[in-house]
């Protein structure tokens, strides 16, 4: 890519949800979600392969379509209201436009169908960025206006999302649709919380974004895009592998890990909101997800599952040590013993 264009390509992804977070103004807001969405195409169709053309196709068209909703929503809220302040949303029409809208963004249950097929056909990197970075300004958005939302249907959209995360994953091969779906249930565990307390999501958030950004470095660095291929990595870095696995537990939000503490949290929210029903389904629902990590982590400990088919055996070799692996590992594994201080902080 030129250096040029890709000069402009970084800056304004960096920009797009830095402005959506920091302004007042729906029409601001909405810029920085366009300024975002078209930085970041030309990225998913950087390889120039069907499947990249396809997705950026996709990813393009969702985002257009959530965009105009957004837009939407706040014309009617500023019809009826006349202001186009994002805190004062108290029309119920322009509010359930609004939360569609974001969960398109979000790739949240039912609107969750591109998120898979756009993340399998761009690259490793770039679907790192798709599943963290470009998070931010829609969950910035329902922050901001999460006095105004539909707690019942935020509700059925986290169920459904953590749902849809956990069944859609179990008959996966491909490592970066896995990462898709557990995307999606990661989302649902935040959107359940998000009315009772922002701040709890928020940590949510932040624990997602580091283990998911460790899951994505060690997969770049292995070279792997299949389960099958998990089985000959321990060739190339066996600590890193093993490391590996524990982020893997991590994810499922096993203890004593860092990914237990939000799914403990949140449980907790929802017992004191006497939400009980709902809590043990979102405890049950993740056991779902704990299945296809549970797969890869088989896969990863030098064991070959039944199969017909020969693979190619990948010996060891040089790999470029990343400076940045090593704490992103440590925080997804680590943070469990430190949560009240965290809790703290926010």
């Amino acid at each position: 890519m030129n250096p040029h264009a890709s000069m402009i390509i970084t800056l304004s992804l960096i920009m797009g949800p830095l402005i959506t977070i920091s302004s007042n103004h729906w029409i601001l807001a909405w810029t920085g979600l366009e300024i975002s969405t078209l930085a970041i195409t030309p990225l998913i169709a950087k390889q120039h392969h069907h499947g990249a053309i396809e997705a950026a196709i996709k990813y393009f068209l969702t985002q257009a379509t959530a965009s105009t909703l957004i837009l939407f929503s706040s014309i009617i809220n500023a019809w009826t209201l006349d202001q186009w302040d994002i805190t004062q949303m108290s029309n119920n029409t322009s509010c359930a436009i609004l939360t569609t809208a974001l969960a398109i963004k979000l790739g949240l249950a039912p609107f969750h169908f591109w998120l898979p097929e756009v993340l399998q056909g761009t690259s490793t990197t770039t679907a790192l960025i798709l599943t963290t970075w470009q998070k931010l300004a829609p969950l910035s958005l329902l922050v901001m206006t999460t006095q105004s939302l539909n707690t019942p249907l935020l509700l059925l959209l986290g169920l459904m999302s953590t749902l849809v995360g956990g069944w859609g994953g179990l008959n996966q091969s491909q490592l970066r649709k896995i990462m898709a779906f557990s995307s999606i249930a990661h989302l649902g565990w935040m959107i359940t919380i998000i009315t009772f307390s922002p701040k709890l999501m928020l940590l949510t958030f932040y624990m997602y974004i580091t283990m998911t950004t460790a899951m994505f470095l060690m997969i770049k660095l292995l070279e792997t895009n299949k389960i099958s291929m998990m089985m000959t990595s321990w060739t190339k870095l066996p600590t890193l592998n093993t490391t590996m696995i524990l982020i893997l537990m991590s994810l499922a939000g096993l203890p004593p890990l860092t990914g237990f503490m939000p799914k403990w949290l949140i449980l907790q929210e929802l017992t004191k909101q006497h939400m009980f029903i709902i809590a043990t389904m979102m405890a049950l629902l993740s056991l779902l997800s704990l299945f296809f990590y549970l797969r890869i982590s088989y896969c990863a400990t030098i064991t070959l599952p039944p199969n017909s088919t020969n693979y190619l055996q990948q010996w060891r070799h040089k790999t470029n040590q990343k400076p940045y692996l090593a704490p992103m590992a440590t925080l997804s594994i680590t943070l469990l013993p430190i949560t009240p201080t965290l809790l703290t902080l926010l």
